[in-house]
C-alpha cells in the first residue's frame, strides 16, 4: 500500500502527466507566459463548465475575494457579514479594505452559516453578505439570496472549497457554486477540487458591469492602457497556472466522483459508531468533498490524531481557533461565547485524508484505524 497524505499531487499528476506537460510547453513555446492564449481558452471553458457569463482569473482566492468587494463601491465603516468558522481570508479581505467584518454562528450539521443568525445581524450599515460553502457543500444559498433581496445587499460567495458542487433552487433551477449570487470568488491552490501548481484564483459573475469592473481593479484599475480609471491591484493568473487548469477541468466530475466514492466508503464505515457524526448532506446541494470532516463524540481529539500519525494515517484539524477568537481579529462586539456552535466545532472537528487518488484498500485501513482509535 502507497503511502496516505491527506492530499495526493504526485499519483494524480502521473496519471494526467503527458497532458499537462504538453500543455506546459505550448506555454514554453509561444512565451506569451501572461495574460497567454491559455488564460484566453481557460476562462472560456471554465465559464461553460459553470454556466456563467464571466470568468476573470487572477492570482489567488484572496485576492478574488478582495476585488470582488472592491468593485461593490463600499465605504469604510459599511458591513460585510460573513461566518466565524471558515479561513481567515473571508474576513481579512474586509478588514484589509476598512470596511467592517459582522461575524455570525453556524449550523452544527452544515457547517455553513446559520441562517437566523444572519438574519439578526443585519443593521442599516450592512451593504453585503459573504457565505462560504464550507468543506465543499454550498450554503442554504436560496434563504440568502431572499434575505439579500429584502434588504438590498450584495452576495460575494466564497465558493474556494465548492468547485464541482452544484445547487438546486426550489423551482429546479441548478447553478454551481459561485454562480448564484453577485459574485463568486474561488481559488487555485495545489490542494483545491480544481488546483494549478502554484497560486491561482478566479472570480464569477452574469453582471456585466461588475465583470468590467474587476477585471479594471484587477489591472491596476485600467481598461486602456496607462489609462487608471479606477484605483487597482496587479492580481493575474499566469499562463502556465491556465494550462495546468485547463487540463484538470477536463476531469473535474471525475475528480469529484471519486471524492464523493471516498466520502461514501467513510460514511459507511463510520455510521456504526455513536462517537463519530459524519457529513450531513444538504438535499438542495451535491458535496463536492474537499474536505471529510467528523465530529467526535467523548473522544480524545488529540490523543486520536496522534494514534492515526503513529499509524501513518494524516488527520487535521479545520478550524480550530473561529474568526472571533483569533488575536487579530479581537472586537470589544465579541467575546468567548458569543458564537456557541463555532466554538463547539472548533473543539470537536477532524479532518481525514480526502483526495481523487484513495484506494479501496486505503480507505479500509484508515476507517479500521480510526475505529480501533475511538473504542
Amino acid at each position: 500500500m502507497n503511502n496516505i497524505s491527506m492530499v495526493d499531487l504526485t499519483t494524480q499528476y502521473e496519471k494526467i502527466k503527458h497532458e499537462v506537460n504538453a500543455g506546459i510547453q505550448q506555454v514554453i513555446d509561444s512565451t506569451a507566459f501572461i495574460k497567454g492564449g491559455k488564460v484566453t481558452e481557460l476562462q472560456a471553458e471554465l465559464a461553460t463548465y459553470l454556466r456563467v457569463k464571466h470568468v476573470i482569473p487572477v492570482g489567488n482566492g484572496t485576492d478574488a475575494l478582495q476585488i470582488a468587494l472592491m468593485a461593490l463601491g463600499l465605504k469604510p465603516g459599511d458591513e460585510v457579514i460573513t461566518p466565524t468558522f471558515t479561513f481567515i481570508a473571508t474576513a481579512e479581505v474586509v478588514a484589509l479594505l476598512g470596511l467592517t467584518p459582522v461575524l455570525v454562528d453556524v449550523d452544527f450539521d452544515t457547517f455553513n452559516m446559520n441562517i437566523d443568525a444572519l438574519r439578526r445581524a443585519i443593521t442599516p450599515n450592512t451593504k453585503a453578505i459573504v457565505p462560504v460553502h464550507l468543506f465543499g457543500q454550498h450554503a442554504d444559498m436560496e434563504s440568502i439570496l431572499h434575505i439579500a433581496h429584502e434588504h438590498n445587499l450584495f452576495v460575494v460567495e466564497d465558493a474556494c472549497q465548492a468547485m464541482g458542487s452544484e445547487y438546486t433552487f426550489s423551482d429546479g433551477r441548478k447553478t454551481h457554486a459561485g454562480c448564484s449570487g453577485d459574485i463568486g470568488c474561488t481559488s487555485f491552490f495545489p490542494s483545491k477540487n480544481l488546483g494549478c501548481f502554484g497560486d491561482g484564483g478566479a472570480i464569477f459573475t452574469n453582471n456585466d458591469d461588475l465583470a468590467a469592473r474587476m477585471r479594471a481593479i484587477a489591472n491596476h484599475g485600467m481598461v486602456v492602457r496607462y489609462y487608471h480609471d479606477l484605483v487597482g491591484v496587479n492580481s493575474r493568473l499566469d499562463s502556465i497556472q491556465a494550462a495546468v487548469l485547463q487540463v484538470k477541468l477536463r476531469h473535474l466530475d471525475t475528480y469529484i466522483a471519486a471524492r464523493q466514492a471516498a466520502a461514501a466508503f467513510y460514511d459507511a464505515a463510520f455510521s456504526r459508531t455513536d462517537k463519530l457524526i459524519i457529513p450531513t448532506k444538504n438535499e438542495q446541494t451535491t458535496h463536492a468533498y474537499h474536505q471529510y470532516t467528523l465530529k467526535l463524540v467523548g473522544v480524545n481529539r488529540s490523543a486520536l490524531i496522534k494514534y492515526l500519525n503513529d499509524k501513518g494515517i494524516p488527520a487535521m484539524i479545520y478550524y480550530p481557533v473561529p474568526l472571533h477568537m483569533q488575536q487579530a481579529y479581537q472586537d470589544v462586539r465579541y467575546k468567548t461565547g458569543d458564537f456557541p456552535v463555532a466554538e463547539k466545532l472548533s473543539e470537536c472537528v477532524f479532518s481525514l485524508p480526502m483526495h481523487t487518488e484513495l484506494t479501496d484498500e486505503q480507505l479500509k485501513y484508515i476507517t479500521d484505524a480510526v475505529m480501533d482509535g475511538i473504542l
